[in-house]
Order: structure tokens, then sequence, then C-alpha cells
């Protein structure tokens, strides 16, 4: 038996949790930018003011994203050192 390794199922759980964190965490990044977008087209902003919009919705959506993708892996960590 391998004590100390992790077992194939275990694995497979950390696989499918980082798949898990990464797709959500694009999904959130997409959905601040289109929520970015939209303001810029509901309110008819142009020139410098829409990439303003535009650039602060990238980096909010990336922040977002990375917020996601921190908290998703960090509480599946805490989750499997307590053993669930």
């Amino acid at each position: 038996m391998d004590t100390g390794r992790e077992s194939r199922w275990e694995k497979d759980a950390m696989t499918v949790e980082i798949v898990f964190a990464l797709v959500t965490a694009v999904a959130l990044a997409a959905t601040v930018f289109a929520v970015a977008l939209a303001v810029t087209r509901l309110f008819d902003f142009s020139g410098p003011v829409s990439k303003d919009v535009l650039m602060g919705g990238a980096f909010a959506g990336a922040a977002a994203g990375l917020w996601r993708l921190v908290r998703v892996l960090y509480r599946f960590d805490v989750e499997r050192r307590k053993g669930r």
C-alpha cells in the first residue's frame, strides 16, 4: 500500500476541483467584463471614457476571477486537510 501518498481518487478529486475553479473564475471574469461592456453600450460612452470603463471592467474581471480561483482552491485544501 502507498502510505503517505495520495490515492488515485484524491488526485482525481484535485483535478476536478482545479478545473472547476478555473472554469468558474473565467465565467466570473467574463461576466464582470460583460457588465462593463453593457454599461458602455447602455450609456453610449465613446472615446476615452469608453476605453477607461472597459479597462476598469477588465481589471475588475481579472481581480474577481483571481479571487474566485484562490477561494475555491483554498476551501478545497482546507476540507482536504480535515479529511473530508
